[in-house]
């Protein structure tokens, strides 16, 4: 009888401690599962900063697109206007006829230069 009595202590003792453990190792493991998919997963910080550095490089090439644009947009305002603009009507020739002006500097590189 005294080892029953033993062996119910040590039983009352062993599910004192080890159930609040195992319900801690439980706890810290969703815990753990949660922190890391708000870190790594689908909408976490990581697809947060990709996102944020597409966006960046997004807006650079808009800006940089948007300055191309006027630049064209002047250039047909150029040509459609009632008169010709005299230099970029020389400037177009030249390029399509390939000849320099006599004042021109001209730099000849190799063509793996």
């Amino acid at each position: 009888m005294d080892g029953d009595i033993c062996r119910m202590v040590i039983r009352a003792r062993a599910r004192a401690i080890l159930i609040p453990l195992a319900l801690y190792a439980a706890t810290g493991l969703t815990v753990a599962y949660f922190l890391h998919h708000a870190n790594i997963g689908q909408r976490g910080l990581e697809a947060k900063r990709a996102l944020s550095a597409q966006i960046e490089h997004t807006a650079a090439e808009l800006d940089e697109l948007s300055r191309d644009r006027k630049e064209w947009e002047r250039r047909v305002a150029l040509v459609r206007s009632d008169q010709i603009d005299r230099d970029l009507l020389e400037e177009q020739s030249r390029v399509m006829l390939g000849r320099v002006h006599r004042n021109d500097l001209v730099i000849l590189l190799n063509g793996g230069e």
